[in-house]
């Protein structure tokens, strides 16, 4: 029996090596390569996976997959979904989401199980199953696309995501690859040369399944969820089939899963502080900041400007950017373009600073005015002084009844 587990990984490999031996290749933002499969630029570290994926995932009728492009909130969505769908088989206090983590708990598809055995092995696990994946929608297996498995798709700001995916690669340790400076990488971003990409399509892809099929496929945003949590886990929980009772929300459970998976408490978990994530990667890496807007802190008008220009030219036509039906997924007009442009504004404390200087600089300069005005009138009335004075010393040297105790006023 191994030895013919061992032949088919041979087998796999070949077939994988072979296959990147002919695709399109070119370096990504994060300095790695990418290669061109199926449409989208995938990491060479995920193809074999998504082959294994491909042809040998059998989707059962309540399995749950959580899709997204990398750092859209991939981890907090597997924590929520996880402690929502496990919440009468642990407390909030032992569950294992603490002890593993959200990648412990929910698999990546394409990085953690690397042959067809293991896939076979995840039948043993107790519905629902919960599965993760970078993978675009084209490039599900068929097995998930035309069953009763349903998708929850997350995506974010795409400003806001390059600064979490650039951040990220940054600090991942590399031997071969060089990090690329902000504007390089934000360059190949533009040019859809990110794990997965391009984002617009990737995006675009769930999208459309969630509007033709929307009992199947739930979009959410990442900013509408950190704006609301309560309502968004109340309508993940509905979704997936397992909706909050009263009871729950009057005990205030969905307030106390929201602070167990927000960003702030995940990073204080056992597994975080001392273990690993997917490819070996320190679990602490997958949790930065999670704030909606952060790229503000990095990039310049001209390169939000040209994001938002990516969005309109690449997104006009799918719906995203102009939902006027709203009855989607909660989607509202435009809630996706307010996704990539609300957080351009500059913040109010920084209107509020330039605007102290700006004032500061004028009245400094109708100080100096006024006090440039008083010295000239100053001198004015010291020189008509002093011609004055001439003049009555002229008088008094040419008339010897003029009387030195007359007093001088200045004019």
């Amino acid at each position: 029996m191994g030895s013919v587990e061992i032949t088919a990984k041979e087998e796999q490999r070949d077939e994988s090596r072979e296959l990147l031996q002919n695709l399109p290749a070119e370096i990504g933002m994060g300095g790695n390569l990418l290669y061109l499969y199926q449409g989208f630029w995938c990491p060479q570290v995920s193809i074999k996976g998504m082959m294994l994926f491909q042809q040998h995932f059998k989707a059962q009728e309540t399995d749950l997959i959580l899709a997204s492009i990398p750092k859209s909130g991939t981890t907090w969505l597997k924590a929520l979904t996880y402690t929502i769908v496990n919440r009468s088989r642990y407390s909030l206090e032992k569950s294992p989401l603490l002890t593993s983590g959200p990648h412990g708990v929910v698999p990546f598809l394409e990085f953690d199980i690397s042959s067809e055995n293991h896939f076979q092995e995840q039948n043993r696990l107790p519905n629902p199953r919960i599965f993760g994946t970078h993978s675009p929608y084209p490039a599900l297996p068929c097995s998930v696309k035309d069953s009763a498995a349903k998708i929850v798709y997350v995506c974010r700001n795409p400003v806001d995501m390059f600064i979490s995916y650039w951040k990220f690669s940054v600090n991942i340790p590399k031997e071969e690859e060089k990090h690329l400076s902000l504007e390089d990488a934000f360059d190949k971003f533009c040019q859809g040369l990110h794990g997965y990409g391009p984002f617009w399509d990737h995006l675009s892809g769930y999208w459309k399944a969630s509007l033709e099929r929307p009992d199947k496929v739930l979009f959410l945003k990442y900013e509408d969820m950190k704006k609301n949590a309560v309502l968004y886990n109340r309508k993940l929980a509905s979704f997936v089939g397992l909706p909050f009772s009263m009871d729950e929300e009057k005990r205030g459970l969905i307030e106390e899963i929201s602070r167990l998976c927000s960003v702030e408490s995940m990073k204080s978990y056992e597994a975080t502080r001392t273990g690993t994530g997917p490819l070996g990667i320190p679990a602490s890496a997958f949790l930065r900041k999670g704030e909606v807007g952060d790229s503000l802190n990095y990039l310049t008008p001209s390169m939000v400007s040209r994001v938002e220009n990516l969005i309109r030219e690449k997104l006009q036509d799918s719906g995203i950017a102009d939902d006027s039906s709203g009855a989607k997924n909660g989607a509202r007009k435009s809630e996706m373009h307010a996704a990539s442009t609300s957080n351009t504004e500059i913040p109010k404390i920084a209107i509020i600073f330039v605007s102290m200087v700006a004032m500061g600089f004028l009245a400094l300069f109708l100080f100096k005015f006024w006090q440039k005005k008083k010295r000239e009138e100053l001198h004015a009335r010291l020189f008509k002084f002093l011609d004055h004075e001439q003049k009555q010393l002229h008088f008094l040297a040419s008339n010897e009844n003029f009387s030195t105790n007359e007093p001088f006023n200045l004019p």
